[in-house]
């Protein structure tokens, strides 16, 4: 996926401020936080069918879950390297840990007892776990996408809605149906999609039991949710979401949203015009409306792009688009609201500020969290709303919206929420829920359908880190709070602690934990998902590689060239010289689980 650099915090900064003022924005609230349970316990792996060596096949980022508001089952989908050959020694000794061309990231979990244990199925598809690619292999990830002509290509994003009947018509009584949002490709040599680039695909299962057990019928073909393709047209950074509250006129309606990138071929960054698009189906996700352009479409050095578009309804129908946009140069969290049913969107203003995490790598060509080839991050907005799902009755409607935030400068990050009770016209005062010591990234946020209680997921780190010579500690952090935002945030799990060193990108030249977290929330429990990294070992030769490819004799091979398509930037390049490229299974010692990310979830109540 596409990360564009915004601008730090700037004289507009205090514009935005006072222009939001008008909608009850203001400066940050600072809650109680009370202190944390024991380290690590009430968790569970959710890529349970990784391995812990090699790299990359350890390697799972970017998760998101869902919950069947009926049967209570959960869905989960990530990042997922399973399926790729793994790592090679080239003939000059270097490494190189290639995405294997044709295999799919998209990995599905699901777990029918509550998150206390999670399964992963095995599909068959195209697959190199072996080492070989091959046709009819193991995989696990999405089913179908090999026999449709495409690759499953990661960012997943999760969703569960009313089943429809044979007349269309959806209702809860009907069962209820699984969808999974995420990028995909062409697969290699064929010409399925009318991009070089990527779409967005939607698949989705009526079947869980068939689709746990590994029965690719089970999952339809992939349907492609953003339309209007063209060869230079790259749809990225997705979202999706299902009209669940049976009160809704638009109920069972699926909607997506995304940035298209229209000038994916150019170089140049910023250039590439980026507006935020949405779509609707309904008939379940198996057809898509023609998109609608939500926001202005410029990109340029006195206005920036607009990524990390999330989209939720109310009880009544109403759709609203959040997204990270820019007023000017400033970043700001922007919404816009329709009440047609997706047909229709009001121009897109500013709700919030935002300070952008992060510190700038100029080898990567990107910010990252902790500094110095650390792993890549964003601002981007995470939100939800009290809908009253799955019958939509009593619903209060709070739109809960959270994300992280640098406003008080490096070192002092801050999870931040707002609420609104008047459908987005106007905001609580932003309360920052971190607790005392952490630097939250990829803040998440759910409300419970009642709105009653208000919940954030984030990865904590620590201090701030000038080199490679120390440890990262990173663990996942779960609090809650009363729905209004009221009172004190009570820590309700941390997780095992990690060193995020351990991460990589399949280019070695920084680490990699991905670019968000997730979380869904019942009346009664917070179930969320976070990256971690408890399993991973950091590796001296990679630090030591990374070091030296920002000195100034290193080679730069795998410098972004402005475009940043993709999970990683370039995958596999073998051309370096100064330094020499390590071979993880050699180069980090026997039995090293360098590389070894994974997702834990909990289920977690007030």
């Amino acid at each position: 996926m596409s990360i564009r650099p915004h601008s730090r915090r700037s004289p507009a900064f205090r514009g935005i401020l006072a222009l939001a003022a008008a909608s009850a924005i203001a400066l940050t609230a600072a809650p109680a936080v009370s202190s944390a349970p024991t380290i690590g316990t009430g968790d569970a792996i959710v890529t349970s069918g990784s391995p812990a060596i090699p790299f990359p096949q350890n390697k799972q980022n970017e998760p998101s879950i869902a919950r069947d508001p009926i049967s209570g089952t959960l869905i989960a989908g990530v990042n997922d390297e399973l399926d790729l050959a793994p790592c090679v020694k080239l003939a000059n000794g270097s490494g190189s840990c290639p995405f294997t061309p044709g295999v799919g990231l998209s990995g599905v979990y699901f777990s029918t007892d509550n998150g206390a244990s999670w399964t992963q199925p095995t599909y068959t598809g195209f697959s190199a776990r072996s080492g070989t690619a091959v046709s009819g292999g193991k995989i696990g990830t999405l089913p179908n996408y090999f026999e449709a002509g495409l690759v499953s290509n990661g960012d997943p994003i999760l969703a569960v809605g009313p089943r429809p009947d044979a007349q269309g018509r959806f209702s809860w009584s009907n069962g209820s149906r699984y969808y999974y949002a995420n990028l995909t490709e062409n697969f290699p040599g064929t010409g399925t999609l009318a991009t070089n680039f990527v779409a967005v695909a939607v698949s989705h299962t009526d079947d869980v039991v068939g689709a746990i057990a590994g029965d690719n019928a089970a999952w339809s073909s992939p349907s492609i949710a953003s339309g209007r393709l063209n060869p230079v047209l790259f749809d990225d950074k997705s979202s999706l979401w299902v009209d669940n509250a049976a009160s809704s006129p638009h109920f069972g309606r699926v909607y997506a949203s995304w940035t298209a990138f229209r000038a994916a071929n150019n170089t140049h960054t910023p250039a590439e015009p980026e507006p935020i698009m949405a779509a609707f189906s309904d008939d379940g996700g198996t057809t898509w409306s023609a998109p609608v352009q939500v926001s202005s479409s410029h990109n340029n050095a006195h206005n920036n792009g607009r990524q990390g578009s999330t989209i939720r309804t109310d009880s009544k129908g109403n759709v609203f688009l959040f997204f990270e946009g820019t007023m000017g140069t400033q970043s700001a969290q922007m919404l816009a609201v329709s009440t047609d049913g997706g047909r229709h969107y009001s121009t897109p203003r500013p709700v919030a500020a935002v300070a952008d995490v992060g510190v700038f790598d100029p080898l990567a060509g990107r910010f990252t969290f902790d500094g110095f080839a650390g792993a890549r991050t964003n601002s981007f907005p995470s939100v939800d709303i009290a809908n009253g799902a799955p019958s939509g009755q009593g619903a209060t409607d709070r739109i809960l919206l959270g994300w992280s935030d640098a406003r008080n400068g490096l070192g002092h990050e801050e999870s931040l929420l707002q609420t609104s009770s008047n459908g987005g016209v106007s905001w609580s005062t932003p309360v920052a829920v971190q607790a005392r010591g952490d630097r939250p990234d990829f803040t998440a946020v759910a409300i419970s359908p009642d709105g009653r209680n208000a919940y954030a997921v984030y990865d904590a780190f620590h201090a701030v880190y000038t080199d490679l010579k120390a440890p990262r500690p990173m663990e996942g952090v779960v609090v809650g709070l009363n729905g209004d935002l009221s009172g004190p945030v009570t820590v309700l799990h941390r997780g095992a602690s990690g060193d995020a060193r351990a991460s990589s990108a399949n280019s070695l030249v920084s680490e990699f934990i991905g670019d968000y977290n997730y979380a869904v929330a019942s009346n009664s429990a917070v179930y969320p998902i976070w990256n971690d990294v408890r399993n991973g070992d950091d590796c001296q030769a990679v630090d030591a590689y990374r070091t030296a490819l920002r000195t100034p004799s290193g080679t730069a091979a795998n410098t972004s060239s402005g475009v940043d398509w993709g999970e990683d930037s370039a995958e596999a390049a073998s051309t370096d010289t100064t330094p020499q490229r390590p071979f993880p299974p050699t180069a980090c010692g026997a039995g090293s689980r360098f590389g070894n990310t994974d997702t834990f979830s909990g289920v977690f109540s007030r």
